[in-house]
């Protein structure tokens, strides 16, 4: 992104948050006009956007991460333990039924979505950092998330291993990649067209969020207060973690914010297809969904924040 971005580029990232709880509410309202965006249209939706976070590293984002093993490591670690046993203790202390229970214990087992490297690009943090975190956490999740899942639900969790290794690429690795490549072969082009970049992540974030919630209208109505406050406490509570102790272990500032943004937010898409295929009640699903929301409305405002609050150059 371009250092001096243009204003409507700027207001739309303040905006973020306001935009996802109006999208939020409008699918609760009229759920018809947003449920359509499904399946291979929302992984298509989150491809552009890592295209989009493609055209914007430096070549010398990529050499600094010969020199960050620490962070990836450490962000993966707390992405695993932070995150699983707060799901376990919300679960345990808060007073859900045991399918609620069961959904936000799996959410909170699951690897960092795609999201936190959209929030890290847009709160200025370490984009390439983000994307190796959540990379090698989704990797992971091929045998942690069902290991912390069985063992703190008591349920067993079956994942399409191949699925989402694939997945990993095509909505991740490969249009990241790709935007590096455009960037570096048409130079020109892509820099003219890179302010207009910021925009649409918000609108394919707003669209994402907001279908996910019109899709499942009946559970949110039906249940959606206990839920909310599950996952508003999660993820509140993750994020809060995340900075605390990655600042614990001595990393500066953008990487803080970095892995605050990729502990505090989960793939609760990832949580919502589980929950739906392995779990006994679609009562299940509803805090994964909820959590898609919450996280992007608090990491919204984390971004909104983080952007203005500049830090000194590195």
């Amino acid at each position: 992104m371009p250092r001096q971005a243009p204003k409507y580029s700027e207001l739309s990232i303040l905006l973020l948050p306001f935009l996802v709880l109006g999208g939020a509410i409008l699918a609760l309202i009229e759920p018809l006009w947003i449920s359509w965006l499904r399946g291979s249209a929302i992984s298509f939706l989150l491809g552009l956007v890592m295209l989009f976070m493609g055209l914007t590293l430096q070549e010398e984002d990529l050499k600094r991460l010969k020199f960050m093993p620490q962070p990836i490591v450490l962000g993966v670690i707390l992405q695993y333990t932070v995150m699983p046993l707060l799901g376990y203790v919300l679960a345990e202390i808060l007073p859900l039924n045991n399918h609620l229970k069961a959904g936000l214990i799996l959410v909170a087992s699951c690897p960092g979505g795609t999201a936190s490297n959209v929030m890290t690009y847009l709160a200025r943090g370490e984009v390439a950092l983000s994307v190796s975190m959540t990379t090698f956490s989704t990797l992971l999740a091929n045998l942690l998330t069902p290991a912390f899942a069985s063992f703190l639900i008591g349920h067993k969790v079956q994942l399409n291993r191949s699925g989402l290794f694939l997945d990993t690429l095509l909505v991740v690795l490969v249009p990241l990649s790709l935007g590096y490549l455009l960037k570096r072969r048409f130079s020109r082009i892509t820099e003219k067209l890179l302010p207009i970049f910021p925009a649409l992540s918000v609108v394919f974030i707003t669209l994402i969020v907001s279908s996910i919630i019109g899709q499942s209208r009946e559970l949110v109505l039906q249940v959606g207060w206990p839920s909310l406050v599950a996952v508003l406490l999660l993820h509140s509570f993750g994020f809060a973690l995340g900075y605390l102790l990655s600042w614990l272990f001595g990393q500066n500032t953008i990487v803080n914010r970095t892995i605050s943004l990729e502990v505090g937010m989960q793939n609760s898409g990832l949580g919502v297809v589980l929950a739906l295929n392995n779990l006994p009640s679609p009562l299940s699903a509803l805090p994964p969904t909820l959590s898609s929301v919450t996280h992007s409305l608090i990491a919204g405002l984390l971004a909104a924040v983080w952007r203005i609050k500049k830090v000194p150059s590195r």
